[in-house]
Parts: structure tokens; C-alpha cells; sequence
């Protein structure tokens, strides 16, 4: 199994521009809320998919994928492996063009549904993450703050 082929990656971070992220919790200290921030601020468009929540980053949050009214480029899958054979029929039944899997949610059965589908799979990888290295904001030592020292001049 292997679904975090880098040429992929980049594919799907390039060409989307909707993101449903299932899971995403209104708590920010949550890893799923930073991500949807950090999506949004990066000019994507972020659709929470959470039946708890009415509102997160200023969105309306959907309870299911079948009630999101637009068409989704990305399903990010904040969710426990065992949800993700569903949340991929939901997928495809939505016409989405991926399903991506944060770190942790693996799940062979979901993949294959989603395969089966007709969308791109990518698995056990952060979308913040990939996103931060393929954009340039990350490089091998870290966060590319795009200094040359780390010597601060004066007090602070």
C-alpha cells in the first residue's frame, strides 16, 4: 500500500480548490482545526463536515458529505480507520476528485471503494504538511523563515 506518491501529492494540492474536511472540530486547539485555518488561509475553500458543529472558520458546517451543496475537489478525513469505508462511499457518491487521510487513518477497504470510484487516494499524510513542503514554506531543516541567521540584531 503505498498512497503518498509526491508527483500525486502535488497534483491534488495543485488543482483543488474545495476541501471538505471531515471531522474538523470548532476546538482550535485541535490538529483538524489548525489544518482547515491554514487551508483557508492559503486561499483554498474550506466546507467543515461535522454534525456537532453549525459553524467552523466562519463556514457553515455540514453534518454529512452528502449535504455539502458544492462540488468538492478534496476529502480531508479527520476521522478513526474504521469510518473511512463510509466516509469514501460518501465521497465518490458526492463526486469528489480525492480523498486524503491525515497521519493515523489508514484504512484498505476505504481506499479501494475510493479507487473504485474514480478518486485519487492519498494516505497517513497531513494536508498542512504536504502543502507546507511543496510550497515552499518548509525545507529539510524546518520552517523556511527565509533568513540567512538566526542572530537577532539589538534587544528584544
Amino acid at each position: 500500500m503505498s498512497y503518498q506518491d509526491a508527483l500525486t501529492i502535488q497534483r491534488v494540492l495543485n488543482s483543488a480548490r474545495t476541501i471538505a474536511i471531515v471531522g474538523l472540530s470548532g476546538n482550535e486547539l485541535r490538529a483538524s482545526y489548525f489544518v482547515g485555518y491554514y487551508m483557508k488561509r492559503h486561499g483554498y475553500r474550506v466546507i467543515p463536515v461535522n454534525p456537532r458543529e453549525s459553524s467552523i472558520l466562519g463556514e457553515v458546517s455540514y453534518p454529512s458529505l452528502a449535504d455539502v451543496p458544492v462540488p468538492i475537489d478534496v476529502v480531508n478525513v479527520f476521522r478513526a480507520p474504521a469510518a473511512l469505508p463510509q466516509i469514501a462511499t460518501d465521497a465518490v457518491a458526492a463526486g469528489a476528485g480525492a480523498l486524503w487521510t491525515q497521519f493515523g487513518v489508514v484504512n484498505q477497504e476505504g481506499a479501494d471503494i475510493a479507487e473504485a470510484g474514480g478518486l485519487t487516494v492519498i494516505m497517513d499524510r497531513c494536508l498542512k504538511v504536504e502543502h507546507a513542503r511543496y510550497v515552499g514554506r518548509m525545507h529539510w531543516l524546518g520552517f523556511n523563515t527565509q533568513r540567512i541567521t538566526s542572530v537577532r540584531s539589538g534587544l528584544q
